[in-house]
């Protein structure tokens, strides 16, 4: 993969000394950026193995424990809540006790009750310079913390969102359950899909059903419990929700050890960190495999949308009938 570096003239958010800041983002190809088609062939919104594993990067890094001593704001709609300035004053001289996930947000428990909850949407990712960063190109909002360090988010396409609130239940209270917590089990996947008539894939990705999953792990997890997304909910036997539980489970814990996935060069793409890809794309049965063989059968891996979404499958594999229940 070839990488462009780009230098950035350091400004006063820290400090007012003159400096230079090297900064490394993935391109297609040296010396240019690569077009809106390149950068989008790749793109799908970051899941529950690509936001841990950035989640579990910035506690590696020791952002954890941090003060945020300055914050700046270079696109407004990136914050979502409050307005703008009022994020500036509550959010400087905040303390970062801890860093968690709930289902596709990084929460940042501050003081208090107070959180800061991130939305990466498409594009969105951190990385931490080491210096103050004068305004770059897709860089929105910039974190000056008490080492010296700027933890900067950078989002090409401008959908991830901040949220600075004491009140998390609005925000964060309607998610479903976290697919690889003690208490989501077989038998209570089982009684909520019995109580659901939708198709099984659209709801598999309602985050109020089960919070963190998208499009790629849920096309992974169907078709490893051969179950066709078409497929009503309601109709799943209590043999095949418990084969579903367990292939979501599996899909999203091999996501997790290869730290998520990145499916291209582009910089719209999954990074951890800035640069740090994710190695997940070898293990994938059935996305985007459109024509390839099935690794299982030999049949021919289809694509189609299914409530509005690009959706993979085998039909060998995954039959569409409906099944009784057990």
């Amino acid at each position: 993969m070839a990488t462009l570096r780009v230098t950035v003239k350091l400004i006063s958010i820290i400090s007012r000394q003159g400096a230079f800041l090297n900064v490394s983002f993935p391109f297609d190809g040296i010396g240019k950026k690569p077009s809106c088609t390149a950068c989008e062939k790749g793109q799908v919104m970051p899941e529950l193995p690509e936001v841990q594993t950035i989640v579990d990067d910035l506690i590696g890094a020791g952002i954890a424990g941090r003060d945020i001593v300055r914050a700046e704001v270079f696109w407004p709609a990136t914050v979502a809540m409050p307005s703008a300035p009022d994020f500036l004053s509550q959010l400087e001289g905040q303390t970062i006790h801890s860093i968690q996930r709930r289902g596709k947000f990084i929460v940042f428990q501050l003081a208090g009750s107070w959180i800061l909850a991130v939305h990466l949407r498409m594009t969105g990712r951190f990385f931490i310079a080491d210096g103050a960063v004068s305004p770059l190109r897709h860089v929105h909002v910039v974190m000056a913390m008490n080492d010296g360090r700027v933890l900067c988010f950078h989002d090409t396409r401008k959908f991830g969102r901040f949220y600075l609130t004491e009140h998390t239940e609005h925000l964060l209270g309607a998610l479903g359950p976290e697919p690889l917590s003690s208490g989501f089990t077989a038998q209570k996947l089982r009684v909520a899909l019995g109580k659901r008539k939708r198709q099984i894939k659209p709801l598999l990705l309602d985050q109020a059903f089960i919070a963190g999953l998208g499009n790629i792990y849920v096309d992974e997890a169907l078709w490893t419990a051969r179950i066709h997304p078409l497929r009503q909910a309601d109709s799943l036997s209590m043999v095949e929700a418990k084969a579903l539980h367990a292939a979501i489970r599996k899909v999203l814990r091999q996501g997790l050890r290869n730290r998520g996935t990145t499916l291209g060069n582009g910089q719209g793409n999954f990074f951890s960190l800035g640069t740090a890809r994710g190695a997940n794309e070898k293990q994938l049965r059935v996305f985007r495999r459109t024509g390839q063989p099935c690794y299982r059968c030999g049949r021919t891996v289809q694509r189609m949308i299914v409530g509005q979404r690009s959706t993979h499958l085998c039909s060998g594999c995954q039959s569409d009938h409906s099944a009784g229940r057990v």
